[in-house]
């Protein structure tokens, strides 16, 4: 619900969570819990309110363009898998305790997937996302970096059998499918003889975006080349740029970030970009 210019407006937001089946009085907890948390401010009362969005939550919320252009590529062709490995080990102190439990989260949120104590592995690069954490955690000097073309892990030694045995694939999988699934319900609304209210598009945008994020959040972004086929992620991706195109036609001009954002990208996934 974020605009561009970071803030939202009340009356929208009281009446997406009204149609999503939340009370007022849930609503109002909510943002009262934001405004005690530090990450909006309240200008105004009630509906007639505006929220302003804090610097820090303006960048928990933004999509990752680069994630969102790379997850579309991979599955257009564009970035076929070089076969190299890209592994990070760390072995932060007790000391600072906090920090490697830090990086460990960033680590696995990056896409990697544990092989033993302390060592990770992931099949895309990112070094740099890797530096930059480590920079931000101040621990940069107990972590090594290193690329594998012949990893192997007791007798397991094949890329697809490698990723099977590191990643919870079905899991991974049950998301996209029941992302999938979502995506159909909205684009058959979206396709409906009768038109739909700007409430009801804001509500569709808020519910495709947070099962689009809940299949992707997790998803390490494996190549095809390593994973079952077929693989229901690709599917689910090109039904979610479907709805979007349709939501991007029916609010044309909006100023809510999510739907920049996702105008920016889905146009060049159009351009076959």
């Amino acid at each position: 619900m974020l605009r561009a210019d970071s803030t939202i407006d009340a009356g929208e937001l009281y009446a997406v969570g009204n149609a999503l089946g939340m009370s007022d009085q849930q609503v109002r907890l909510c943002v009262r819990r934001l405004i005690g948390d530090g990450q909006v401010t309240q200008e105004g009362r009630g509906r007639k309110a505006v929220l302003r969005a804090t610097e820090a939550l303006r960048r928990s919320v933004a999509p990752n363009v680069d994630y969102l252009r790379y997850m579309y590529a991979q599955d257009r062709g564009d970035a076929p898998w070089d076969g190299v490995w890209h592994l990070v080990a760390f072995a932060v102190p007790e000391s600072v305790r906090h920090a490697r439990d830090a990086m460990r989260d960033r680590i696995v949120h990056l896409g990697g997937a544990p092989i033993q104590g302390g060592l990770y592995v992931c099949a895309n690069p990112w070094e740099a996302r890797i530096a930059a954490a480590a920079a931000e955690f101040a621990v940069g000097e107990f972590i090594t970096t290193m690329t594998s073309t012949d990893l192997r892990i007791g007798a397991v030694g094949t890329p697809r059998d490698l990723a099977a045995r590191l990643w919870p694939l079905e899991r991974l999988a049950a998301g996209q499918r029941r992302l999938a699934l979502a995506a159909e319900r909205h684009l058959d609304r979206l396709h409906a003889a009768e038109p739909l209210t700007p409430t009801e598009h804001l509500t569709i945008a808020v519910e495709l975006a947070a099962e689009f994020d809940r299949a992707t959040d997790p998803d390490p972004l494996l190549p095809p080349e390593l994973l079952p086929s077929p693989w229901p992620g690709a599917a689910a991706r090109e039904l979610v740029a479907r709805c979007w195109a349709e939501l991007l036609k029916a609010r044309a001009g909006e100023s809510i970030q999510l739907f920049e954002v996702y105008a920016e990208v889905l146009g060049e996934v159009a351009a076959g970009r």
